[in-house]
């Protein structure tokens, strides 16, 4: 990391896998200059590690890395890289946030962070030994809508909340004929749509209401056997005719009952919480409802810059007003200019960017760290636990989390 004359600062960057999101994150760190020109902190693009040839010449060719290898050690003892982004497979995140953190690389991982709570308990441990910073790739939170939405319930707008309800309902793996990718096998993936769907709606809610404590779930596995795709030679969203049949090792549907701890938004707040993967009809439908004694919202992925709030009890009318997102909610406003000119997934990832580059730079930390990644997994594991058993389950309190609180809410 190094201070420039006229006083801002460059940070290195490395990325560790040239896949979709790996694109998505070099895209995110070119366009800070564009949506925050007053930052104060430029990115250098170092360093780029791919195990297929083609994507690593395509780091430098079209992403703009000065250099590429084959081997993510590479990447991680550059000393050139300060940050490092990792868009690895699922099953390689914990493998690689840990030698992150042992290089003293400041990380920025997708999620779910390890398969599992064991996992990602590992590379909170290694960030803390480190004392680097981490964010994670929960990128819902972003929204301005969401962020208005986090507002009106610390202002307390909406009155004393009471319960919510989520779900995240997608249909990437609807189609029977959908491969046997690696997200189906427990031991590289850990769980199915508990990890890959419901940990965003668990930091939804932790974010906007605060710590879930308590959950009673139930799993089900829709299709129990899918055509096999080899390993490196497609996607799960590749349709394969007349296969061969392997199981599917974990699960397509869940749902949990939540209790949220004492110190959140309000006591008692109750809710219920749903995830597929297999859903007929839903794309992206990833949204959130929140309740109250005087009004309540909801929010939904699919119409990412609306959100719909009925505020006061008893009004003449009383019901439901879309509000589009604008400037003045969330950092919309270094995207577009006003609202009706909507944003898009991208946009998110260049809000997480930027946060993530402020910690590093010693700023105001208000990213996702590893400490949300690890609350999260734990709900899940206690989801897991549940299911199996037919109980309630505690999740233990996780400190250093960005979850909301009743404190966050009298001092808004």
């Amino acid at each position: 990391m190094q201070t420039n004359e006229d006083g801002t600062i460059t940070i290195g960057v490395g990325l560790i896998s040239v896949g979709w999101m790996g694109q998505l994150h070099s895209r995110a760190y070119s366009n800070l200059r564009y949506a925050y020109p007053d930052l104060g902190i430029k990115t250098r693009l170092v360093h780029a590690a791919d195990t297929a040839p083609a994507r690593a010449q395509e780091a430098v060719e079209v992403l703009g890395y000065e250099r590429a290898s084959a081997d993510y050690h590479e990447v991680l003892n550059d000393p050139e890289v300060d940050v490092v982004s990792i868009c690895a497979p699922n099953f390689l995140h914990a493998e690689i946030a840990v030698a992150a953190a042992n290089a003293g690389k400041h990380f920025w991982v997708e999620k779910p962070v390890g398969r599992g709570e064991d996992e990602t308990r590992a590379v909170s441990e290694a960030a803390a030994a480190a004392g680097v910073v981490s964010t994670i790739g929960f990128n819902y939170r972003h929204a301005p809508a969401i962020e208005h939405l986090k507002q009106l319930i610390a202002d307390g707008d909406l009155g004393r909340i009471t319960n919510v309800r989520g779900h995240m309902f997608a249909d990437y793996s609807a189609d029977p004929r959908g491969a046997l990718s690696w997200r189906f096998i427990r031991n590289l993936a850990g769980s199915g749509v508990l990890g890959d769907l419901m940990g965003h709606l668990v930091d939804l809610v932790q974010y906007s209401l605060g710590p879930i404590a308590e959950v009673s779930a139930v799993t089900s596995t829709v299709y129990t056997e899918r055509p096999e795709l080899p390993m490196g030679t497609g996607t799960h969203f590749a349709l394969i005719e007349d296969g061969e049949m392997k199981p599917v090792e974990n699960e397509d549907y869940a749902a949990m009952l939540v209790r949220l701890s004492d110190d959140a938004a309000a006591p008692g707040i109750v809710g219920t919480l749903e995830a597929s993967r297999v859903a007929v009809g839903p794309r992206a439908s990833y949204g959130i409802e929140i309740y109250g004694t005087n009004g309540s919202a909801h929010w939904d992925f699919e119409r990412m810059n609306e959100l719909h709030i009925s505020s006061g009890l008893g009004a003449a009318h009383q019901g439901y007003t879309r509000v589009m997102a604008s400037p003045g909610m969330g950092d919309f406003g270094r995207f577009q200019p006003g609202a009706g000119t909507s944003m898009g997934y991208d946009d998110l990832k260049v809000i997480e960017a930027k946060k993530f580059l402020e910690a590093v730079a010693g700023r105001t930390a208000v990213n996702s760290n590893i400490q949300d990644a690890l609350s999260a997994a734990q709900v899940i594991s206690a989801a897991e636990r549940s299911a199996a058993g037919r109980s309630w389950e505690a999740s233990a309190p996780v400190a250093g989390t960005t979850s909301a609180t009743s404190a966050t809410a009298a001092n808004a």
